[in-house]
């Protein structure tokens, strides 16, 4: 693994996934695993009473996984975690599963944000704590410009409305969830830096 991944550091991996050089099994174990950590994340749910949209793990996983997978695996991703939902596996928040009709916006949303965030990360943007910031940032404006005007059509409401049940209990843990990945993906390139640069050494 150690040549695997001085090799791939040693090309300047795209991603952080990238890093330990690639082939179709591993890229669809990455994939599906992916969106099985989402999913797990789905199940740490927190009620926000009047709201139909609880809140969970999920959007800090599918920006992560658009991230580190890039932008066609991170889509991928998350187009199996809601294809796969919908179809019935229980994955979604509380285990539910189906075509949660208020909050069917924001799943849609995490494939076109795991995209766009991998797309940001394919350009270096979480190798800086700023940029990979600014890419949490961009990926939940994202995920909240599909959610809220579906929320709203979906339960009847007016976009203030929506905007006070689907956005605003959000943001404080939106920003701490930026702020821990800010540290988190430039962390790891500093980690992956410091392996390649062993193997090289060793080698």
């Amino acid at each position: 693994m150690a040549d695997g991944l001085a090799v791939a550091a040693g090309h300047r991996a795209g991603v952080l996934a990238d890093a330990w050089g690639g082939s179709l099994v591993r890229d669809v174990a990455l994939v599906t695993g992916a969106a099985a950590v989402v999913g797990v994340a789905a199940q740490v749910s927190v009620t926000v009473p009047g709201s139909p949209v609880p809140v969970t793990g999920q959007t800090f996983a599918v920006l992560l996984a658009g991230t580190a997978l890039g932008p066609a695996r991170g889509a991928a991703s998350m187009l199996l975690y809601v294809v796969a939902g919908a179809l019935g596996v229980p994955w979604f928040a509380d285990g539910s599963h189906g075509w949660p009709a208020a909050t069917t916006g924001y799943l849609l949303g995490f494939v076109l944000a795991a995209a766009v965030a991998g797309r940001l990360a394919s350009t270096g943007a979480d190798r800086r704590p700023l940029r990979m910031f600014g890419t949490m940032v961009a990926g939940n404006v994202l995920i909240y410009a599909v959610g809220v005007p579906w929320l709203a059509i979906a339960t009847g409401v007016d976009v203030t409305t929506a905007l006070l049940l689907g956005l605003v209990p959000f943001l404080l843990g939106d920003l701490l969830k930026a702020l821990l990945a800010a540290g988190l993906l430039p962390g790891s390139w500093r980690l992956v830096r410091r392996l390649s640069d062993g193997a090289r050494r060793r080698g």
